[in-house]
């Protein structure tokens, strides 16, 4: 089979917000203790963060972390991770059933994040709570000095603020598992007020509305329509949260959910630029795809493991090379849409739906879905070139048209670079992909590293970490202003050409 890329310099679809790599850690299971935070570990440091883990977390090259949460915010009480821990409170968290001790909370979190190299989406809780907590919360994080709550930051050994400066207005909103869930008229207003006192607190933060909680939500569009009706003129994003399953078993299917992806980021823009023409703005909502991942290993599971644990196993999904193909095929998605997805979080980082796995006490590793994410975070960065793609596809119930070569590229000027990624989605069909390198000549090949194996089904594990691993193996040709890669058959490939 054959298939062909042409790349033109002129054929731009936007600069890639390096947020668009972020990721995203809830106090959920063992996200937080015995994920990022477990003091007693051998490699932790002085503040019980793990270096193991943030060593593989550093890999990722994460610029921004979603934090407390998901749904666990809607109940969250964010004085109790505050100040003395031998004074906190142990709170039953309704969420996910569990004793939340808040040994870490927003006083060791922004610690953590700069350890990381990363910022903090920090969400407010607009379940239980509302905007008197919110213009709290952001005046102990962003506020100099002087007043209540940012001289109980400086108390608590915080002289500098911790200068946040991206915010969520709570949580999934639409969704009956949530906390004090609203409709969309009732969380427009109280979004919207929140909004306002927190951007009169410190003017120079983004916020994101909370969207729907899926495309498949029944108030889906509705949803989105009337929030920003109300929000509009105060909020800077409107989030997205989709989460992608197997059950069917069915590779052709599986691997075209990322058009689904792609389907539901084109109806939330065309629902914001819908509000701005109704409103006559000169401003546009642009996205925040801010929780996406593959999630279904590990529903059996969870339903057996008895609730009000501390820090129990949940969410703990073992991916397969399967997997991994897909989240590339969804990291191609996000980098094609970057013009109005600005920011995306990968759900979450360790432990829970997470490329990083750990054992308490033992041994971190890296998960297959961790491979296809560090590629793109790391090399995907600099303008997008929209893909012209002459390449055969096949028909199943997510399309009449899925294309069998999943592509994008990226010119990196800094760098003085080109990156193509690509999924091979046929199962036995290898493909000849020729890339068009005319408006960039003498182009060299740099690498060509593919990830591939013999089992869709093959995973990563403590005792065998290394069994998905990509490899420089790749084969790439540069004949005259033409590269001809060899995709194999259920490939992952990055091709780098150095300008």
């Amino acid at each position: 089979m054959k298939a062909k890329l042409t790349l033109s310099k002129i054929s731009k679809i936007g600069t890639i917000d390096k947020r668009i790599y972020g990721s995203f850690i809830e106090h959920l299971g063992r996200a937080v203790y015995g994920g990022i935070y477990e003091p007693g570990h051998e490699t932790s440091d002085d503040m019980g963060f793990r270096q193991d883990v943030m060593e593989l977390i550093k890999e990722l090259n994460i610029p921004i972390v979603r934090y407390p949460g998901g749904n666990f915010v809607s109940g969250y009480r964010w004085e109790d991770g505050i100040g003395d821990k031998a004074k906190r409170p142990r709170r039953l968290d309704l969420a996910w059933k569990s004793i939340e001790t808040n040994e870490v909370g927003v006083d060791e979190f922004q610690e953590w994040a700069k350890r990381a190299n990363s910022d903090v989406m920090m969400a407010v809780n607009l379940g239980t709570r509302g905007p008197q907590e919110a213009q709290d919360l952001i005046e102990y994080c962003n506020f100099q000095g002087g007043t209540y709550y940012s001289d109980l930051r400086r108390k608590n050994g915080f002289e500098k603020p911790f200068d946040i400066k991206v915010w969520c207005l709570g949580n999934e909103m639409d969704g009956p598992w949530q906390t004090c869930a609203k409709t969309a008229e009732e969380y427009g207003r109280i979004a919207c007020e929140t909004a306002k006192v927190m951007k009169w607190v410190d003017p120079s933060i983004e916020l994101v509305a909370c969207g729907s909680s899926g495309l498949t939500m029944p108030t889906f569009g509705d949803w989105e329509r009337t929030v920003l009706e109300h929000t509009y003129d105060y909020v800077d994003y409107i989030s997205l949260h989709q989460y992608y399953n197997n059950y069917e078993n069915d590779p052709d299917v599986f691997l075209a959910r990322s058009l689904e992806m792609e389907t539901f980021i084109e109806s939330v823009v065309a629902i914001c630029d819908s509000v701005k023409a109704k409103k006559h703005s000169k401003k546009t909502i642009n996205l925040s795809f801010d929780e996406w991942n593959v999630w279904f290993h590990s529903h059996g599971q969870d339903k057996r493991i008895e609730p009000w644990g501390k820090a129990p196993s949940l969410l703990e999904d073992v991916y397969t090379f399967e997997d991994a193909l897909l989240v590339g095929c969804l990291l191609i998605a996000l980098v094609k849409h970057c013009d109005r997805v600005k920011m995306a979080c990968l759900a979450q980082l360790v432990n829970v739906i997470a490329p990083i796995m750990t054992e308490n006490g033992g041994a971190a590793w890296a998960q297959t879905i961790f491979y296809p994410f560090m590629h793109v975070s790391n090399y995907g960065r600099g303008t997008a070139l929209k893909p012209i793609l002459e390449c055969e596809t096949y028909e199943n119930k997510i399309s009449d048209k899925v294309p069998y070569v999943e592509t994008v590229a990226v010119h990196n000027e800094e760098k003085n670079e080109v990156v193509v990624f690509a999924v091979n989605r046929s199962a036995d069909q290898t493909i000849d992909f020729s890339i068009d390198l005319t408006e960039f000549q003498n182009a060299k090949l740099v690498e060509h590293t593919e990830m591939i194996h013999a089992d869709l089904k093959a995973t990563n594990t403590a005792s065998n970490p290394k069994n998905v691993v990509p490899s420089a193996t790749g084969v790439t040709k540069i004949e005259e202003n033409t590269a001809i890669a060899t995709l194999k058959p259920y490939s992952w490939n990055v091709i780098r050409f150095s300008l």
